[in-house]
């Protein structure tokens, strides 16, 4: 799943510039099954790997949210910055919600937005049945 997010947007001119925190949340939707979130991966605006957040599959369970913050300060991911998410389950499960908050309240103005992620490839495994 491919999330677009931005660590600041251009304002006026494109000389200055509105640093915002992201917040990207990953929600668990199935009230019966978990997941494993197996790869979450922040890249810049030229498609630079930032950084790494999951080391080994994580057990989401139902209902169910995990979360990952880029701080207002952190500018490294640029206005075209960007998460990718990989998930997996052994059996059929609603799928994630997986989205992004973009906010800031600087200077007595505040701005906020939604980022919604796109799955860009399903997976699927097959399992094979022995035959007797």
């Amino acid at each position: 799943v491919y999330v677009p997010v931005y660590s600041h947007i251009y304002q006026q001119d494109r000389q200055k510039t509105f640093n915002l925190t992201t917040t990207l949340s990953i929600r668990n939707a199935d009230p019966h099954r978990s997941f494993e979130l197996t790869s979450v991966t922040y890249y810049d605006s030229q498609g630079n790997l930032i950084q790494q957040y999951v080391d080994e599959p994580e057990k989401i369970s139902p209902l169910a949210s995990v979360s990952y913050v880029i701080e207002e300060r952190d500018l490294r991911g640029g206005v075209g910055a960007n998460f990718l998410v990989d998930w997996q389950s052994d059996s059929p499960v609603i799928p994630p919600v997986i989205e992004a908050v973009n906010i800031s309240t600087t200077q007595q103005q505040g701005i906020s937005f939604l980022s919604v992620g796109r799955v860009l490839q399903e997976r699927s495994v097959t399992q094979s049945i022995d035959s007797q």
